[in-house]
């Protein structure tokens, strides 16, 4: 399995979080896949750390979270370690060309991410301390 991002692991555990993942921009898509049944088959990314509105679909048993910036101490670490929840935070590519910097990324670095990883099977693994990687499944 090609490692295809890596980024801080709010906390470590050797649960197995597999998925496709799914880009949810606001507390209406949480809802809508949180009604639909389906959030065990994702993995759910979302710009940032402090992203609140994903709170309900980790409520509701979400089985793996990606976050585009934030850091373990943000509100998605504290909450991913809460609900035993394996979480990626500040994501990166690893064939990427930039990492977030907070006040000095631009927009270009979120949409590339989510290009890259929307719709993709992935499976999380944060058995490291402080590393997250995450790679496709199926792919070579």
């Amino acid at each position: 399995m090609p490692e295809i991002a890596e980024g801080l692991n709010p906390f470590s555990t050797d649960a197995e979080a597999e998925g496709e993942v799914l880009f949810l921009s606001s507390p209406r898509d949480v809802i809508k896949l949180i009604k639909s049944g389906t959030l065990k088959e994702y993995i759910l990314l979302v710009r940032g750390g402090t992203t609140t509105f994903l709170a309900p679909a980790l409520q509701s048993g979400a089985t793996g979270v990606i976050t585009m910036s934030g850091a373990p101490e943000s509100h998605l670490g504290i909450l991913s370690r809460e609900f035993q929840i394996p979480c990626v935070m500040s994501v990166h590519l690893t064939t990427g060309s930039g990492r977030y910097v907070a006040g000095e990324t631009d927009e270009g670095h979120f949409q590339e991410i989510v290009d890259q990883l929307q719709g993709k099977r992935v499976r999380l693994d944060v058995t490291s301390p402080g590393v997250g990687r995450i790679y496709q499944v199926g792919a070579e």
